[in-house]
């Protein structure tokens, strides 16, 4: 349990009872920046630039289950504030081929943002990927999602690819699919 801002979380592991709460969590983000991507022949650069009126983001509902049906390489963690609701999960799952945990999806509640409920859910996938042995962490983020790109990089992740293609003919189209990366401490 983590108490933070007179907010007590408690951290776990899913359960089948949660699926609902997960299902029903907003994932949506409004943020005023956004990361253009300018791709070149050579590679690619990000600049952060300013968006009037802010950016509202809405998630469409995921068709893909939590990643776990029984799968020792799979495993979804919770977040739960003291007053019972859910406050953030993040789903993650190890390829031993080459050694990498991906971070599936990762959501936090509007309301409990800024509380730590990423930084500790993040820290329990970390745990799981050294179990695992784990050489590094990856995960995708859209170029709109400037708050998580932000957020990611405090907790040690860095830029380590792009996909221009990834979001086509989806309710994304014309977003750029971001790919971060750290090394499993």
């Amino acid at each position: 349990m983590t108490t933070l801002d007179d907010t007590a979380y408690r951290y776990r592991t899913s359960v089948p009872g949660d699926a609902e709460a997960i299902e029903a969590l907003d994932g949506s983000f409004t943020t005023d920046t956004v990361f253009r991507v300018t791709a070149t022949g050579d590679g690619f650069t990000l600049r952060e630039v300013p968006v009037d009126p802010p950016l509202t983001k809405v998630f469409p509902d995921d068709e893909s289950d939590d990643g776990e049906d029984g799968d020792p390489d799979s495993r979804t963690f919770v977040a739960y504030g003291d007053d019972g609701d859910l406050a953030g999960f993040v789903v993650v799952s190890y390829s031993g081929w080459n050694r990498r945990l991906t971070v599936e999806d990762i959501e936090v509640a509007p309301e409990h943002r800024g509380h730590g409920v990423g930084r500790a859910l993040m820290g329990l996938a970390t745990e799981f990927a050294r179990e695992r042995g784990a050489g590094h962490l990856w995960l995708e983020v859209t170029n709109v999602n400037a708050p998580a790109i932000h957020a990611y990089r405090r907790m040690g992740f860095t830029l380590c690819g792009l996909d221009t293609t990834l979001y086509d003919g989806t309710a994304s189209d014309g977003e750029q699919a971001l790919y971060m990366s750290m090394p499993c401490p």
